[in-house]
């Protein structure tokens, strides 16, 4: 099956139905255009019916993998998406190029004259497209889909994943809610990580917010937030070491007027709040998963789906 892209998009995604195994939703394949004229991986699963219904889409960590690890991540969430699929969304799993490292902050990535292709009318940009980039497209072309709610796009990344989400609801993209789970916002808040970063055995030392507050921009970091639109709940690890980061990007977003929320938890896993199966492959989320379940689940009803709905 192939699904036309919003006419921004000017050229098509491509999509194939295939069985999940053990669940009756099955899954479908697309490999969206992004803005350069490449495509990225997604795997998109519905509720019967055609709705519209509202979205979420989900993800963490660097883009890698392709399509092979997608799939991957949606079978081993195959439970907590067909929780979400019973509830009225559409779930997708999203995956997207790999980060370019210090790539961020130098301006969106436009399309620039041509003038040494020899009349080839070649696609050249003003700057390397990002990740963030690759995930305000997927938004885009979920938005055109007929069995989905344009207005009601959702989002939960993990670590990196949660970055991201800041990042491309700053540049505009059309995001109703965020989730930002254990938000590896370095880059965003603009985030000292070079040589005079505290670390331990090589690894960034960020829990206490006071230290963080040094080390950050609070002038470029302020400007981008002011750029948000969408509602935010961040969500924090007690004991993370990046847990200064996950509290500030709320402060200021908080200083800044914008709709954003605090929740933590304390947890063993980075990246709690996507649940896997449990022994029997069940969803067995264990208790502090399902609090912070319950918790990003009312935040996105609340903001997704029609307030009769939720009442």
């Amino acid at each position: 099956m192939t699904t036309a892209a919003p006419d921004s998009m000017r050229r098509q995604a491509y999509s194939f139905i295939q069985p999940c195994e053990g669940s009756a939703w099955p899954a479908h394949l697309t490999f969206v255009p992004t803005h350069d004229e490449l495509y990225v991986p997604i795997v998109l699963r519905k509720p019967d019916g055609d709705g519209p219904f509202p979205v979420i889409t989900m993800g963490r960590g660097d883009g890698r993998g392709g399509m092979p690890h997608a799939l991957e991540q949606v079978q081993r969430l195959r439970t907590m998406q067909d929780a979400l699929i019973r509830r009225g969304y559409v779930v997708v799993y999203v995956n997207y190029r790999h980060e370019i490292p210090r790539a961020y902050g130098h301006g969106p990535a436009v399309d620039i004259a041509d003038d040494i292709s020899g009349g080839e009318n070649l696609v050249r940009k003003s700057a390397a497209t990002l990740d963030s980039d690759d995930l305000a497209a997927i938004w885009q072309y979920l938005q055109g889909l007929p069995f989905v709610r344009p207005e009601a796009i959702g989002a939960i990344g993990i670590s990196h994943g949660g970055e991201m989400i800041l990042k491309a609801a700053a540049e505009g993209a059309p995001l109703a809610a965020g989730v930002v789970a254990e938000g590896a916002s370095h880059e965003f808040l603009s985030v000292d990580t070079g040589p005079s970063a505290p670390r331990i055995a090589g690894e960034l030392q960020y829990h206490d917010i006071d230290v963080v507050r040094r080390h950050a921009d609070k002038a470029a970091a302020m400007a981008r937030i002011a750029r948000i639109r969408a509602p935010m709940l961040h969500m924090g690890r007690y004991t993370d070491h990046l847990q200064g980061i996950f509290q500030l990007a709320h402060e200021w977003m908080r200083e800044a007027g914008k709709a954003s929320d605090w929740a933590c938890f304390e947890h063993p896993d980075h990246g709690y709040c996507l649940v896997y199966p449990g022994a029997d492959g069940s969803f067995g989320p264990d208790p502090v998963q399902r609090l912070a379940f319950e918790l990003y689940m009312e935040f996105f009803d609340r903001h997704l789906k029609p307030k009769a709905a939720v009442a």
